[in-house]
């Protein structure tokens, strides 16, 4: 089971630089609703830009690195402090605890197996957690832990206004989504993991037909070995002199070469070349960046100028007087852009020294090595042979006629026998990967239609009982192919034909089906958001019904649930009211739920 268990949040959005704490481990449904003082907190504007979305925003980038929607990163800093973000989520899942920390400015990346902090990780190469907030390994990691892809969980748990509807998704996206739903995104993984074994199966294959072509060709030299050492005994004393003086000759006309000092030559080269790349690499991206500062100067001096032109209540552009309203406007433009361009300038500035020292660091190039031959591998080589033949000619030399005993030993050894048990049974192999792998990946594979079949009868049924619970008329399926079809009295309907409140009757119940066969097939997870999804032309008979569906969620599955509203009358239907305050421009949250 995954358990979310609690949020902190820190100089995020609209939250400012007190902490603020939210308790997950709960098994109820809890109202959400906000207050903005500062537009007087009576009046229904007051309801809007709270930051009741702040939580799960934040919920998301705890997770998953990013916001629900899409946000930079650097503007879910709280504007009026700019830095000192951070955000902590703690969770179970199967019984192990978790806890990530993420931040910007400074860039945090913390991620805890109990109280053991883990290594943070990209590309295979451990990270200082103090200077990354980002971590691709760590984040496969954490969604391998989780169970779910951002898409699934914007789905499943965190349901949004600003999340496209999944009926209203292209037909691709929609089976990429259900895919991940009902298993087959797990099908095709397993699949790509047989590709690799079929293709290691196959290399085998082709080593062991090398290894067979070897011992054919090796019995052949053999027979004819056979034939022919009677006759090259007799020539074996002139033959050993013709040997030895071939190989000395090849040795010497080698060895006029001093091989070691070619190779350290060789190892210079290669560290010659690299400081060379890395210097004219580092003079072409200066020279960029000083074109990009006489660039940045004249923006700072037209911007100066007009300002200038603004202050003596002049237009800029046509030297006009302007003495009214958008003169002050122009004016604070103007010096925003100007203070954007000036620590882009400086930005320039500071990266242009760096650069300079990283260049005059690598000014002092060495000689480049001179070297004999083109390659490392062609002097390694000539080294390896020169040994060979030193090696041969002691060996030729030190021969004491061999061929006697080599005709006896040849004549009565048993050529290698050859044997295609070991390509055979790595055939059968093959072909039963293949066989595997269409049975995977084949849309008429008997084991994709088989889970298809079940799992979307489950899911169709689910959303049949819930879109009955929320008073939708229509009938919606799911179909073998993984297409939706919606129909109302036998008469077809695209997702858009619906009514705002029809549609999100069906939103709320396709999302409730889906997390029902989510936890059917993967496991339970206790946290459920609805933000404002309610609000979205619901009448009140939607309203009433959502509720109840939510209410008894909640009390079957003992889930915690949280419904993001500005609808206060619904104070009177719940048992718990968590009250989103924002005051001075700070949002907060109230330190416990209160019970109603």
């Amino acid at each position: 089971m995954i358990k979310v268990k609690n949020l902190t949040v820190k100089n995020f959005l609209s939250i400012g630089n007190a902490t603020q704490a939210l308790d997950f481990d709960r098994k109820d449904l809890t109202l959400v609703l906000g207050e903005n003082l500062d537009l007087g907190g009576d009046d229904a504007g007051a309801r809007n830009g709270v930051g009741k979305t702040s939580i799960i925003n934040a919920l998301s980038y705890s997770l998953y690195g990013q916001a629900l929607t899409n946000i930079r990163k650097d503007n879910l800093i709280n504007k009026s402090n700019g830095k000192n973000m951070l955000v902590t989520i703690e969770f179970e899942v199967a019984g192990v605890k978790y806890r990530v920390e993420r931040g910007r400015k400074p860039s945090v990346m913390k991620y805890f197996i109990g109280d053991v902090e883990q290594a943070v990780k990209d590309d295979g190469i451990a990270q200082d957690n103090s200077a990354q907030g980002d971590s691709r390994e760590t984040q496969q990691e954490l969604e391998r832990i989780i169970g779910m892809s951002h898409d699934m969980f914007k789905h499943v748990v965190a349901l949004n206004t600003y999340t496209e509807p999944f009926l209203a998704l292209r037909a691709n996206d929609q089976r990429v989504i259900i895919e991940q739903l009902l298993g087959i995104t797990l099908l095709s993984e397993r699949a790509e993991k047989l590709k690799e074994l079929a293709k290691t199966t196959k290399d085998d294959i082709i080593q062991e037909e090398f290894r067979i072509k070897a011992v054919q060709d090796a019995n052949k030299k053999i027979e004819i070995q056979i034939a022919s050492l009677q006759q090259r005994q007799k020539l074996w004393g002139n033959k050993q002199l013709d040997d030895c003086a071939a190989f000395q000759e090849s040795i010497v006309g080698l060895e006029h070469i001093d091989i070691t000092s070619e190779i350290q030559a060789h190892r210079e080269l290669v560290e010659y070349n690299s400081l060379k790349s890395l210097h004219d690499e580092l003079g072409l991206l200066y020279h960029t960046l000083k074109a990009d500062i006489v660039k940045q100067d004249k923006v700072l001096d037209k911007l100066n100028s007009d300002i200038a032109s603004l202050t003596k209540h002049e237009c800029y552009a046509c030297g006009h007087e302007l003495h009214d309203v958008q003169q002050e406007e122009l004016k604070k433009r103007k010096e925003a852009d100007l203070v954007e361009a000036s620590m882009q300038s400086l930005a320039n500035q500071t990266q242009e020294v760096e650069l300079f020292d990283q260049i005059k660091s690598l000014d002092a190039l060495p000689v480049k090595p001179k070297t004999f031959y083109k390659t490392l591998e062609e002097a390694l080589k000539h080294q390896h042979t020169v040994e060979t033949l030193q090696k041969d000619l002691l060996a030729r030399a030190s021969d004491l006629d061999p061929y006697a005993e080599q005709i006896v030993e040849m004549s009565n050894a048993a050529l290698e026998e050859i044997t295609y048990d070991k390509i055979n049974a790595l055939t059968t192999l093959k072909e039963h990967q293949e066989f595997l792998l269409k049975l995977l990946t084949n849309k008429e594979s008997f084991i994709r239609k088989r889970i298809i079949d079940q799992n979307l009868t489950y899911l169709n049924s689910r959303l049949s009982q819930y879109l009955d619970k929320m008073g939708l008329p229509h009938v919606v399926t799911f179909q073998n192919d993984l297409s939706v079809n919606i129909t109302e009295l036998g008469r077809e309907l695209d997702f858009d034909n619906l009514s705002r409140g029809e549609r999100c009757r069906l939103i709320l119940s396709l999302s409730w089906a889906f997390r029902d066969v989510w936890e059917s097939l993967y496991t339970p997870i206790n946290l459920l958001f609805i933000d404002e999804l309610i609000d979205n032309g619901l009448d009140t008979s939607g309203v009433e019904s959502a509720i109840a569906t939510l209410k008894k969620m909640s009390r079957d599955t003992n889930k915690s649930i949280w419904l993001v509203s500005h609808k206060d009358e619904l104070a009177g239907r719940v048992n718990n009211v968590l009250n989103v305050v924002k005051e001075n421009g700070f949002t907060s949250f109230a330190t416990d739920v209160t019970e109603v």
